[in-house]
């Protein structure tokens, strides 16, 4: 056994948690989380987890919980905005599944870090809520931290896994790396099912899509029982005139929230059919919403200086439209945990390990999320019509334009971490 090491973790998101159970598990280092809020958040829609989060989420042991909390079904329609159906799939992740063992899961963000914080008690990892830090120094073999309430404290190695406008890049690693906006902007919701009819509410089995010319409508159970629906509409948002600010989006987002029902029933207003009377229901039966402008991370920043290193989307955060999210920030946890495993490499050696294994995955599943996220973008009807036409083409032939297995980003998906050599 390694001589014991103390690591301090910033972040009691699902990056933060699933560090510390890993570190927990396969070294021997005492970890101690601190998040921000004062309590654990309820912020957040609902995650799509893929056969790659998920198995790493099997090895943690919290997968079965989850199981009993999230919706696993995996057939996947896509609707056109008039109506019309483009394509169906009865199981959108088999390629993946038949490598894995693993499907795909989609669950409430507050269930995976309730199930995760479970894990974390039962491991008896220290949580203290409430605690912003505004402070880090190293001196020595040891890094420390200050909060704002007065009190410090030093570990071997600081973990940053507090998110895009993460603190310790800030204050440490990379104070000159800003968020960008990607130019998408959602609004999202979830409500009981039991609010449309029952008719209605069959249709939303698995993953739903609907193109339209201003952007995209997702659906999907969140809830194992299929008692809660989730949905998205996500599209291209200018950002408010010569305003970049947080301040900027708060005003937008007022003026998303007011007009929203209205915008959202002008984008659907020529569709006809039992879906698009769906997707009315949904709507006129929402009564919050939150609107979330899509912000990431310019690739080319660091991710550690000497015995500090930044987790998940403080690192590398991306567009949402590649599924990957939680399981990135799970791949980065276990390829730390086994680099700092390895007694012949230095706390910094690992920090900067990280990095350069990662680099070349994270980088074109960024690049795909970017990619998928212009086809939220207004098109033309002309455009549109193009558009509708190639996914029809490739849903009617999968086997002649090599779909199957690389849809879904199943290619991905059937990556496992802990493959990867170090």
């Amino acid at each position: 056994m390694t001589q014991s090491r103390k690591a301090i973790i910033i972040g009691g998101g699902p990056a933060g948690l699933s560090a510390a159970l890993r570190l927990h598990q396969t070294t021997n280092t005492n970890c101690t989380i601190y998040e921000l809020r004062p309590e654990p958040t309820t912020l957040g829609g609902a995650v799509g987890i893929p056969s790659n989060g998920l198995r790493l989420l099997d090895r943690l042991g919290v997968y079965h919980s989850l199981l009993q909390r999230g919706s696993s079904q995996s057939d996947f329609v896509l609707h056109s905005g008039n109506g019309g159906m483009l394509g169906q799939m009865d199981d959108f992740v088999s390629h993946s599944r038949a490598e894995t063992g693993y499907g795909y899961m989609r669950v409430k963000r507050v269930d995976v870090v309730g199930v995760l914080l479970e894990a974390v008690k039962e491991a008896q990892i220290p949580v203290h809520f409430g605690k912003r830090i505004t402070g880090i120094g190293e001196a020595g073999e040891s890094i420390n931290v200050v909060f704002a309430d007065g009190t410090t404290d030093s570990a071997d190695i600081l973990l940053g896994c507090d998110g895009i406008h993460s603190a310790v890049r800030n204050l440490y690693v990379d104070p000159a790396l800003k968020p960008e906006y990607s130019g998408i902007s959602a609004v999202f919701s979830s409500m009981p099912a039991s609010r449309i009819p029952a008719a209605s509410a069959a249709q939303i089995k698995g993953l739903t899509a609907t193109m339209t010319g201003e952007g995209m409508f997702l659906s999907a159970p969140c809830t194992a029982d299929r008692d809660e629906v989730f949905w998205a509409f996500s599209r291209e948002v200018a950002v408010p005139a010569g305003n970049d600010s947080r301040d900027g989006w708060e005003v937008q987002r007022r003026q998303e929230v007011r007009g929203f029902k209205d915008t959202l029933h002008d984008v659907v207003k020529h569709g006809k059919g039992k879906w698009i009377d769906t997707l009315r229901q949904l709507i006129d039966q929402t009564d919050t919403i939150k609107f979330y402008p899509v912000y990431r991370l310019p690739l080319g920043g660091r991710w550690s200086r000497g015995r500090c290193v930044l987790i998940g989307d403080a690192a590398h955060a991306m567009q949402p439209h590649a599924g990957q999210g939680v399981s990135m920030a799970l791949e980065d946890g276990f390829l730390l945990s086994r680099l700092l495993a390895d007694s012949s490499r230095s706390v910094e050696d690992a920090c900067e390990s990280l990095h350069r294994i990662r680099k070349p995955r994270v980088e074109e599943i960024y690049r795909t999320a970017a990619e998928n996220g212009k086809a939220r973008k207004k098109t033309g009807p002309w455009g549109q019509w193009l558009k509708e036409n190639i996914i029809w083409a490739q849903f009617s032939m999968p086997w002649g334009l090599g779909l199957g297995g690389k849809m879904f980003g199943q290619t991905y998906a059937v990556y496992d971490i802990d493959e990867e050599e170090i």
